[in-house]
This record gives C-alpha cells, sequence and structure tokens, in this order.
C-alpha cells in the first residue's frame, strides 16, 4: 500500500520554534492592540485576554490568560482568577452559538513536562469536542484536522459576542 501525505505547512513555524528561547506570544500581543485582528486577540478585559490558539487541538480552541505575565496559579490574585474562569464560561457561551460542540475540555497545563507549549505564562485551554472528534487523524497520526479559517471563526465570534452580549471584543 502506497503511502499518503497530509500537508500542514502552517505547522513548520511551530514545530521549529519549539527549541527557541522567544518572546512570549501572550505579552507581545498585548503591547500591541492595534494588531489584535492579526493577532487573533478576540477578548480584552480589566485583568484578562483571549486569544485563539495559533496551533489548535481543534477548531475554536481558545487561550485564556492573566494579562500579567505569571507562571502559577499561586501567583495570580482572586480577581484575575475569578476573571479567568468567568471568561471561560463566556467563551464557552459563544462557541457553543458559533460553532455547535458538543462537549468542551478546559484545562491548565503547568510546565513544559505537563505540556506546556508557553511555560512561563499561565493561561487556560478551551477546547471545543464533537462526538467522534477523535478518529484515526489524531490517534494514528498525530495530526488534527481543523476545519475552519481562525480568522473566519474569530470574525464569526466577535459577531455572536455583540449580538448577544457577552464581553465586549
Amino acid at each position: 500500500m502506497e503511502g499518503k501525505n497530509l500537508w500542514a505547512p502552517w505547522r513548520i513555524n511551530y514545530v521549529q520554534g519549539l527549541a527557541e528561547k522567544k518572546e512570549c506570544f501572550i505579552c507581545h500581543n498585548l503591547q500591541n492592540p492595534q494588531e489584535d485582528d492579526q493577532n487573533l486577540v478576540l477578548w480584552r478585559t480589566e485583568l484578562s485576554v483571549v486569544i485563539l490558539n495559533r496551533f489548535p487541538y481543534n477548531n475554536g480552541h481558545l487561550l485564556i490568560a492573566p494579562k500579567r505575565h505569571v507562571f502559577g496559579l499561586e501567583e495570580t490574585s482572586e480577581e484575575e482568577m475569578l476573571e479567568m474562569m468567568k471568561l471561560v464560561r463566556e467563551t464557552k457561551k459563544a462557541l457553543t452559538l458559533a460553532i455547535k460542540p458538543h462537549g468542551f475540555n478546559v484545562g491548565i497545563n503547568l510546565g513544559r513536562c505537563a505540556g506546556a507549549g508557553l511555560p512561563g505564562h499561565l493561561h487556560i485551554h478551551v477546547v471545543p469536542r464533537w462526538d467522534g472528534d477523535t478518529n484515526f487523524m489524531a490517534v494514528c497520526a498525530d495530526t488534527d484536522v481543523i476545519s475552519q479559517s481562525l480568522t473566519e471563526l474569530s470574525n464569526m465570534l466577535k459577531k455572536i459576542s455583540r449580538e448577544n452580549n457577552l464581553p465586549e471584543l
């Protein structure tokens, strides 16, 4: 049987950059509000930010982070923790209206060995899930299939947020 290839050329920047010591992309994105659309920043609140994951596990994969560059939960204030958890709730509402997932994974990876791609800046993952979305691609090929462009989803989430009085984007 002849082998088949699935081309995902946008992932090369991520793969090649793993070993590099880089600036925190969350902090970088916060410094440039005029570039929110190209940086995939969806929401800015007083203490937190919501960003579409540029290298998602699934369509609609969001990151919620405190604006302050902190490593762990113990470094956050009560206000930051409460605001981030409220954003988990609000992003779940927006994603449900926009792309109608069947469920969600919500999690925090603390440290590179625990799966954190950005171990220095605490962030919460909100990952929409659908019945049957774990298929042979993810299980056998360690490949994620993303079915919608990030720009299209960003625009859809912003529109839904406005129409449903979710946090201002």
